[in-house]
């Protein structure tokens, strides 16, 4: 190969060299080919398994590498008064992370112009090991009780029969949950659509807690503010783009990394003590509520810049690997019942589909070494560190074997107590309420991109679905009701006329107390079983 750079030679993935890549084995030119083909059947047979299951939400995705640098405070004052969390604590700390930014709904090859919550997982390799912010662009979600999951992600995918999303199963199922109203808000306005990865919010979505030293806990909502701004489209915009890029998220993420004009966000976080919070409206553990910003600020504590693309979409991007389960001390569980059933559900859908050792692959190994006892499972890529003697693999043990690690600090202990039984949730006023705020304080054009989508949908909906959202609007709003109704053509006074949903409380009022799913209120708090009937 003179004046060329040498080539390495291509082999199978035995390592045996490939002289010829061009042709079968067969008896003679036009005769059948052999079953000794070895070449080319452990070509096609990978070549056949290429794919790994999409994932079930957040099929559609890009991703890109960066790094996270601290402030060392928390708004003005130092971290470690909230957290010892050392990936929060030290000033000028950075660290390498991994993001990838998502839609929810759709297949892995659909349009980045859907309208649909986008994800925002975050995986920070921190000296500690690894910590995974998994959550979206909007600070809430749908649902508050992670057993409806699946019933959701139902509704809102393709309908199993005619396999196109149908507006009325998303609205069917909405029209029971008074909750969601405030994310179908968001939703249906511009802020649905982002116009790129590069131009929207971030958020955990669900709420956590901060542990410092001393073992002092605060619950915590963390947040990622765009220095590039916030940018979304409305849906006659999201169109245009439509037809001519179904990738054009993708594409302006990566084009502007390769640019130098490498995406940065400002992290923040908001803080209450760590309690019920009886004097609000809503519940602080409740991931369809944002915490007012007027009464809980965005506090400042470092700053993420993406400045490197992957190497390749499928190792890193595609087998990337988030759970909310996967927290680094300092850094705690809420009860927030999404939280709880997001941090089995995450890391359980990994090993069904990239495989048991998943967390062996680099993209999702932590940059410290990992010194376990979980040895074997499918494509297991190396047996993990168990200490000097290789016949100890469990602990404890008084040969040899891995040690504990020393407690960084005093043990957060939370206090808990209460009877056993399936809730309702009692603050329920703000399902309405924040709906309405919302809706009031976005500008006039975000409004009207509202309500033109919304009547769209409508027109598209069974009378008594229809008629229910508009009373479900008006009772957030009169204007907003009324301004859906009449875009719609759907009778307002006839909606207004619908009774209060069953077993719900009336719009903007609560339960008058703990009450479990049968309707019946929660014993009193001294009381033993048998001294009522059962639930």
């Amino acid at each position: 190969m003179s004046g060329q750079t040498q080539r390495p030679v291509l082999t199978t993935r035995q390592g045996h060299p490939v002289t010829d890549n061009q042709s079968l084995r067969s008896v003679g030119e036009r005769g059948p080919a052999t079953l000794e083909n070895y070449q080319f059947i452990e070509k096609i047979t990978h070549f056949d398994r290429e794919r790994i299951p999409e994932r079930v939400v957040h099929a559609r995705g890009t991703g890109a590498h960066g790094y996270f640098e601290a402030y060392g405070k928390i708004g003005d004052e130092p971290a470690s008064r909230y957290t010892r969390a050392k990936v929060l604590t030290e000033a000028g700390k950075r660290t390498p992370l991994f993001v990838r930014f998502s839609t929810v709904i759709g297949s892995k090859d659909s349009p980045e112009t859907a309208r649909d919550p986008r994800g925002f997982a975050v995986k920070f390799y921190t000296e500690d090991g690894n910590w995974d912010l998994v959550g979206n662009n909007l600070r809430i979600f749908f649902i508050r009780d992670a057993i409806k999951f699946p019933d959701m992600i139902h509704a809102f995918k393709p309908d199993p029969v005619t396999n196109r999303q149908e507006p009325w199963r998303f609205y069917d199922f909405v029209q029971h949950h008074p909750e969601a109203l405030h994310m179908v808000t968001w939703v249906k306005s511009p802020w649905g659509i982002p116009a790129s990865y590069r131009h929207m919010e971030g958020s955990s979505v669900n709420t956590y807690k901060l542990v410092n030293k001393e073992g002092v806990a605060h619950l915590a909502k963390f947040s990622w503010v765009p220095k590039q701004g916030v940018k979304n489209l409305t849906a006659a915009q999201a169109a245009e783009i439509q037809a001519k890029e179904v990738g054009h998220a993708t594409k302006d993420l990566y084009e502007a990394i390769e640019n130098g004009e490498n995406p940065e966000w400002e992290f923040c976080v908001q803080l209450m003590s760590d309690d019920p919070h009886d004097e609000l409206d809503f519940d602080p553990l409740d991931d369809t509520k944002r915490w007012p910003e007027d009464k809980f600020p965005l506090l400042p504590v470092g700053r993420m810049v993406l400045d490197r693309n992957p190497d390749n979409v499928h190792a890193e991007t595609e087998q990337s690997a988030f759970g909310t389960g996967v927290l680094v001390d300092g850094i705690d569980f809420s009860d927030d019942k999404m939280l709880q059933g997001r941090t089995l559900s995450y890391s359980d859908t990994q090993r069904y589909r990239v495989g048991p050792n998943y967390l062996q692959l680099p993209i999702n190994a932590p940059k410290v070494p990992a010194n376990t006892n979980q040895q074997g499972g499918f494509m297991a890529f190396q047996v993990d560190n168990t200490g000097g003697n290789k016949h100890v693999n469990y602990e404890p043990s008084s040969v040899a074997g891995l040690a504990e690690a020393p407690r960084p600090g005093s043990d957060y202990h939370q206090w808990v107590q209460g009877h056993l039984g399936r809730y309702q949730a009692t603050r329920t006023e703000a399902d309405y309420a924040q709906a309405g705020q919302r809706y009031r304080s976005f500008e006039a054009w975000e409004r009207d991109d509202l309500i033109a989508n919304l009547a769209a949908d409508m027109k598209e909906c069974p009378e008594p679905i229809a008629l229910r959202m508009i009373w479900h609007f008006w009772h957030c709003d009169p204007d907003y009701g009324t301004r859906v109704a009449q875009a719609a053509g759907v009778d307002l006074e006839k909606a207004k006329a619908l009774p209060p949903l069953e077993s719900k409380p009336a719009p903007n009022q609560k339960r008058p107390g703990p009450t479990y799913t049968s309707g019946r209120p929660e014993e009193p708090a001294n009381s033993r079983p048998g001294q009522q009937a059962a639930e």
